[in-house]
């Protein structure tokens, strides 16, 4: 799927004059703005209803993703960042497992790939932002000055933070993945993207939250995929720079 794909996927929110004639005219005119009146009555008690299945169908941060993903400190973070606690997943990239499923498949005939583990996007007053959660097979620990955006943390084999997105890289050994090297590298991403300008928290509070997000996805892939000590994972992310 391509960017503009993407974009065009991008959930949004969605939002009669009269003039008054002579005196004659008035008896018409209001009737009109009774009618008008009455539609737009209509028109408010079906956005109502909108809103309310919007909100019913939403789920809270440790719903989301197949339930086992993030963590409710990663869901306070999540409300930091979005400033809501209430979101929505998109049925096409539903779970941790789903995601797992499909990075062993790629093991079948490659050590490299990526692929995504799920999107969700938080209900409230920032529509065009949403959440991309991905999961890359590289070939090794990474090395190298990172962009100069990120700050890089002492999580894993390499942690990258920013205002508006987090990489965390861990090494997983798991018999349970067939035809797999010894050591697997896996990094799990997650992305903010159209990440509202007009948001103006602290960029290190920013931070924070989305390598605890980060480490949260990560964990929870870890986990799914069966790896040795979690994939050398804490229980609880490290904010410490390395």
């Amino acid at each position: 799927m391509t960017d503009e794909e993407d974009a065009r996927m991008l959930p949004r929110k969605r939002r009669v004059t009269g003039r008054r004639g002579p005196g004659r005219l008035v008896g018409p005119v209001i009737v009109a703005s009774l009618l008008f009146g009455a539609v737009g009555c209509a028109d408010e008690g079906e956005g109502s209803g909108r809103a309310k299945e919007i909100q019913d169908r939403s789920v809270a941060p440790t719903e989301l993703c197949g339930g086992k993903a993030v963590s409710a400190e990663a869901g306070e973070a999540l409300k930091v960042i979005t400033g809501t606690t209430r979101f929505e997943g998109w049925s096409d990239y539903p779970t941790v497992a789903h995601g797992a499923q499909e990075l062993r498949k790629r093991l079948t005939f490659a050590v490299v790939g990526d692929g995504d583990v799920c999107r969700f996007f938080p209900l409230g007053d920032m529509p065009d932002s949403h959440f991309r959660v991905t999961w890359e097979l590289v070939e090794g620990a990474l090395t190298g000055e990172p962009d100069p955006k990120f700050t890089e943390l002492a999580m894993g084999e390499r942690a990258l933070t920013a205002r508006d997105a987090a990489f965390l890289q861990f090494a997983c050994r798991s018999e349970g993945i067939a035809d797999s090297p010894s050591v697997l590298h896996i990094q799990i991403g997650v992305e903010n993207w159209a990440f509202p300008k007009r948001f103006r928290a602290d960029p290190k509070i920013l931070e924070n939250a989305h390598a605890t997000v980060a480490h949260s996805f990560s964990l929870a892939m870890a986990k799914e995929l069966g790896c040795e000590n979690d994939g050398g994972l804490a229980a609880r992310p490290s904010l410490d720079p390395a």
